[in-house]
């Protein structure tokens, strides 16, 4: 089974590729170049994983579900002006997804704290980094622009697999150098304490409620080096964005923060 489920992955894959090609200079080559997107600060965006797309923000970017989101709704989006980043992670196995009998059991650590049906993942080990470029091959296939690697972290916390921080290291690096082989920008997800050892290696941050935690200044490596740092906080009911906007958005005016639910839905409220 698991060598059908690949073989028809990569099918995809071709198949896909060869209907979906939409470089803007009509070049069919897979090197990177200077195609990979990787902006600026000050680059607006929305974040939502889940409902369908709402695609009625003007924004730049959006970040959305890489297993919920077919090809037509990313294309939909690009023809309207917006980079499509596909949201996968790659650090915890997570139960529902099409490709979880793929992982080996004994790959799987610790559950993570309050995220029903999902566990952090052995990084080291090599099937789960060929599910990972597996992953990355659908996002190519599926035309993303890039891809919002989760669960960047699972050596900082409790994980049940005794990971350390090069571990750490050597898997961010990885899945940076994988996705850039396939086109595609990638940013680093919160791994705080790793800032200034992956900047070079990522195109753009995003952090979630780095004001809460007081570790928005870590991001300073990322908006030196001229590189976004998209930043989400969170309320637990809707009719606070408000009041949560008015007391945060003045700060760190360099990150480009969102106020989100944490169900992730369509209703966003932005810092200007």
């Amino acid at each position: 089974m698991h060598t059908i489920t690949r073989s028809l992955i990569l099918l995809f894959v071709m198949s896909a590729l060869a209907m979906c090609q939409t470089s803007g200079d009509g070049d069919d080559d897979d090197d990177a170049g200077g195609d990979i997107w990787q902006p600026a600060p000050g680059t607006s965006w929305q974040w939502q994983l889940s409902g369908a797309v709402d695609a009625s923000f003007d924004v730049a970017m959006y970040d959305i579900d890489l297993f919920e989101n077919d090809a037509t709704t990313i294309q939909a989006l690009q023809a309207d002006g917006r980079v499509v980043i596909c949201y996968f992670s790659a650090g915890s196995f997570e139960d529902w997804r099409e490709d979880a009998v793929e992982f080996p059991p004994d790959a799987l650590g610790a559950p993570l704290d309050d995220w029903e049906g999902e566990w952090w993942l052995d990084i080291a080990d090599e099937t789960v980094r060929q599910i990972m470029t597996a992953r990355l091959d659908l996002a190519a296939a599926k035309g993303c622009d890039g891809v919002e690697p989760d669960n960047m972290d699972g050596y900082a916390n409790d994980n049940g697999l005794g990971l350390s921080a090069d571990d750490q290291l050597d898997y961010n690096r990885f899945i940076a150098e994988q996705a850039h082989a396939r086109g595609l920008s990638v940013g680093l997800k919160n791994d705080v304490d790793q800032l200034d050892n992956l900047v070079e290696n990522f195109d753009w941050a995003l952090n979630e409620e780095c004001h809460v935690y007081d570790e928005c200044e870590l991001y300073d490596a990322f908006i030196e080096a001229g590189k976004a740092v998209f930043n989400a906080e969170y309320v637990d009911e809707w009719a606070d964005a408000e009041a949560l906007a008015a007391e945060l958005c003045g700060a760190y005016p360099e990150l480009d923060t969102i106020i989100k639910e944490w169900d992730l839905t369509a209703r966003r409220l932005a810092c200007e």
